[in-house]
C-alpha cells in the first residue's frame, strides 16, 4: 500500500536501513553540580563508527545528572552552579527527602528534570555539526560522589 500521496517507488527508495551503533562510558564524578566535558569522548565514538552523516544521542542513565550543551569556560561554569543553586536551591524540606529516610537530594533530581538527560547532534562527512563554542558536557547534580554512566546512540549511513 502506498504511503499517503507518495507512490511505492518513492516509499522504497527511504526505506532502507540505517546503522545504528551503541557506545558507553563510564564516568566518576563529584557531585554537587560537577561539570565534566565529554566532547572528545563523544567525537572518538563517531569516528570509531565510520559512519558519514546521521544523529549523535548523549543519555545519562541516572535522574541526578544531565547531559548540556554549553560554551565550557570557567565563567559559564561558575555560573551555571550559581544559576542552579539559585533556582533549586538544596531543601531538607523537599519531599523527596522528608519521604526517604537519610535522603538529601531532592533537589537534584529536581535538577535533573529540569535540564533533562540527553541531547541530540547532528553529524555531517563524519564530524559533530557543533557550533564554534559549543561544548557536550555532564553535571553531576547529586550530594555525593557517583560512577555515571552514559549512552551515546548513533543513527546514520
Amino acid at each position: 500500500m502506498p504511503l499517503r500521496g507518495g507512490s511505492d517507488e518513492r516509499f522504497e527508495r527511504w526505506s532502507h536501513k540505517m546503522a545504528v551503533k551503541t557506545v558507553s562510558l563510564r564516568l566518576t564524578m563529584q557531585g554537587n553540580t560537577q561539570i565534566e566535558n565529554i566532547t572528545k569522548s563523544v567525537v572518538d565514538a563517531l569516528a570509531g563508527t565510520g559512519l558519514s552523516a546521521g544523529i549523535v544521542t548523549v543519555f545519562v542513565k541516572h535522574t541526578t545528572a544531565s547531559v548540556m550543551i554549553i560554551e565550557d569556560e570557567p565563567g559559564i561554569r561558575a555560573d551555571t552552579v550559581t544559576f542552579w543553586d539559585r533556582a533549586v536551591p538544596a531543601d531538607p524540606a523537599w519531599q523527596h527527602n522528608t519521604r526517604n529516610a537519610g535522603e538529601d537530594n531532592g533537589h537534584s533530581h529536581l535538577r535533573g528534570q529540569l535540564q533533562g538527560p540527553s541531547v541530540t547532534i547532528p553529524f555531517l562527512d563524519g564530524a559533530m555539526l557543533l557550533g564554534t563554542w559549543q561544548q557536550i558536557v555532564v553535571v553531576d547534580f547529586d550530594t555525593r560522589s557517583r560512577t555515571r554512566e552514559l549512552i551515546f546512540q548513533i543513527m546514520g549511513e
